[in-house]
């Protein structure tokens, strides 16, 4: 294990080999054939030293298909399945058990993004990529081309600078994913000697933090906003998207000093936050140089000078996720691309995103894990992610912009919220993300007799799609009364089809997208001074918001909320869990919030209510249905999970074999 940790982190490169295959980033440039194979030329020239740099590009984890059945929402926002979801991070972590992050890994069983044993940063193979596998290894890639910047002597100042940028960003980016999960560690900033005793202390959460924040701005200032207005780009028109960008170094220049500015990295880890205060606790100087940050990446997109823009969310049909004609984005191909060839998610609006996925290999994991299994509707491995009921209730407020629950989980009084009509006049993206009660889930009519019953989905109490005395029912329908289909769409059923060939349907879910840059700057704004504070661009925190609710037709932040800096705050975080909604941001959002261990964020509830009357499902929408029983507050629904967290559970633990190396490399608290 000693051995492992030194390869990573010391040793780093064992052999300079370039060539990533046909699915990879080396396709976006044309090298020499012996920039492949020969370490004493690969910083000869441009050509040679990206074909350098594109392996770190290789190395970015597909957090979806990473493995056979693969999790990474692991906030209060999602609960999977009895049985085998059991046996998945997800599950573990809602027992305090996070050790389960690289333990049961290592071993062979279920595994995540966070560890892959064997990681491999040459192969083209999405299994053999993590972030714990690559983290040292790409950090040593980017320290070695900076060292060696001095042998590109055949290149232009543009050449230059992009590789440099493109090195400072990655130093930057590796360093900080692992900020997220495992704090301040020792920033690596030059190409350890391996015949040395390691020394390098850990930082602090907010000096870590500041370090990635160095190397991001220096990277901002050399990359281009638009690789194809480049000469070097120029050279590889229609293969440029995925490479990083001056908007990109913005963004995540903004969201590491957020990260510093946030209550975790003022308070250090404590119970009570949302009581206490200490939830709103920033520090507002790091706060102000976030905003600044992420109002010039703001900025850039909207001057026209960069190829982001907000994706289209205009339906014909909302819950089938069909495209208005004459659209020229869709809000849904950020996240999966259906009859497309295959074509990359990301639309328009995707910043940051890791290698093009092969071709239908999200069809072998990823696209049949969000609908129900009863029956087999939806085919291959028994696990079920699901949305609790709780955050939908929370994340998802009415039309009118107004929040149905408040930070504290009480009913907003101001809402319009009806409990006897719950799913009606909901926020426009409830009915993009989620599955509820009377959803047509079947498109085509089942030919077998016994799966009639299950093309409209009874999520009511008692229903066929859940949980009752029968153990295959727990482990095969909705334990909280809803499912999801933000990120794969209802049709990947085994009528529908849409996950066999025919769909062409590919899942990829980015890194950074342009709706998170504004809603972290919001958030920014509003730790720095309030709804009105500006920096960097023409909009306000409170703009900010509004603008992605005015793209899905949602009402502004009310005028009582923009009044109040900590209310204001509630609104933009609640506007964060809705619009980035099961991508993989909630567990770090709650633990910088300091709101992991609290009430109602440690709960994960199933939905109950029933039907009143028998409402015609097959010529009428299912939000118009009128039920009975409904509770939209924790009180009155069933609680599933109510998560024990500690102290130490806003960390996860540093695998016990890399902390027995050296005293200055100690474990995280509690561990």
């Amino acid at each position: 294990m000693k051995k492992y940790f030194y390869q990573y982190i010391i040793i780093g490169i064992a052999a300079l080999s370039f060539t990533l295959g046909t699915t990879s980033c080396t396709d976006y440039l044309d090298k020499t054939p012996d920039s492949d194979v020969d370490p004493e030329i690969a910083f000869k020239n441009f050509t040679n030293f990206q074909g350098f740099v594109e392996e770190i590009y290789n190395c970015i984890p597909n957090k979806e298909s990473c493995y056979w059945c693969t999790t990474f929402n692991w906030g209060e926002d999602e609960i999977m399945n009895t049985g085998i979801g059991d046996t998945h991070v997800t599950a573990h972590f809602d027992l305090g058990d996070y050790r389960h992050w690289y333990d049961e890994a290592d071993k062979g069983g279920q595994q995540s993004w966070l560890n892959r044993p064997g990681s491999n940063p040459t192969s083209t193979n999405k299994f053999d990529h993590s972030l714990a596998g690559h983290a040292w290894y790409c950090i040593r890639k980017a320290n070695l081309g900076l060292e060696n910047l001095d042998k590109m002597a055949d290149a232009t100042r543009e050449e230059k600078n992009f590789i440099k940028g493109q090195l400072l960003f990655f130093r930057a980016w590796w360093h900080h994913q692992q900020l997220e999960w495992w704090g301040g560690l020792p920033y690596v900033d030059s190409v350890l000697p391996a015949d040395e005793p390691l020394t390098l202390p850990r930082l602090s959460y907010q000096e870590f933090a500041q370090r990635c924040a160095e190397d991001y701005r220096a990277a901002a200032e050399l990359l281009p906003n638009n690789w194809d207005n480049t000469t070097v780009g120029k050279k590889t028109l229609g293969k440029n998207d995925l490479r990083i960008t001056k908007v990109c170094a913005l963004g995540y220049l903004g969201k590491v000093l957020l990260w510093a500015a946030s209550p975790y990295a003022v308070n250090g880890a404590q119970l009570g936050g949302l009581k206490s205060g200490a939830t709103y606790k920033y520090d507002a100087a790091l706060a102000a140089q976030a905003a600044q940050a992420l109002g010039q990446a703001i900025a850039q997109v909207e001057s026209g000078a960069t190829p982001y823009s907000l994706a289209e969310y205009n339906y014909s049909n909302i819950y089938d996720h069909e495209a208005a004609k004459g659209s020229k984005s869709n809000f849904s191909d950020i996240f999966r691309t259906t009859g497309q060839s295959w074509r990359m998610p990301g639309s328009v609006e995707a910043i940051m995103r890791g290698p093009m996925p092969d071709i239908n290999g999200s069809n072998w994991n990823f696209t049949k894990l969000w609908g129900p299994k009863v029956n087999n509707l939806v085919e291959h491995d028994a696990v079920i992610h699901m949305p609790s009921a709780n955050y939908v209730n929370y994340a998802y407020g009415m039309e009118n912009g107004e929040p149905i629950l408040l930070a504290d989980g009480s009913l907003n009084p101001e809402s319009g919220f009806d409990p006897t009509h719950p799913f009606k006049d909901r926020d426009p993206r409830f009915y993009h993300d989620i599955m509820f009660d009377g959803f047509k889930f079947l498109n085509t009519t089942p030919g077998d007799a016994a799966d009639k019953g299950f093309q409209y989905l009874e999520m009511f109490t008692g229903g066929n799609m859940v949980p009752t005395g029968n153990p295959a029912r727990n482990a095969d329908g909705s334990r909280t009364g809803y499912f999801c289909q933000k990120l794969v769409p209802h049709q990947c059923n085994k009528y529908d089809g849409m996950y066999n060939w025919g769909g062409s349907l590919q899942s990829y879910l980015p890194y950074m997208r342009l709706a998170d840059i504004y809603v972290l700057y919001a958030e920014a704004g509003a730790a720095a001074q309030g709804a009105k504070y500006k920096s960097g661009c023409s909009l306000t925190a409170e703009d900010a918001i509004n603008v992605l609710r005015d793209r899905v037709g949602a009402g502004h932040v009310a005028a009582r909320f923009v009044a109040d800096q900590k209310k204001f705050m509630d609104e933009v975080r609640r506007e964060r869990a809705c619009e980035l909604a099961f991508e993989g941001f909630r567990w770090q959002d709650l633990q910088r919030w300091l709101l992991l261990s609290e009430y109602p964020y440690n709960v994960k509830t199933r939905q109950e209510f029933k039907r009143v009357g028998n409402y015609d499902f097959v010529n009428n929408d299912p939000r118009d249905a009128e039920v009975t029983g409904f509770s939209a507050t924790i009180n009155g629904q069933t609680v599933i999970v109510e998560r024990q967290f500690s102290t130490k559970h806003y960390l996860l633990p540093l695998k016990e074999s890399d902390v027995y190396l050296y005293s200055d490399y100690p474990q995280n608290p509690g561990w």
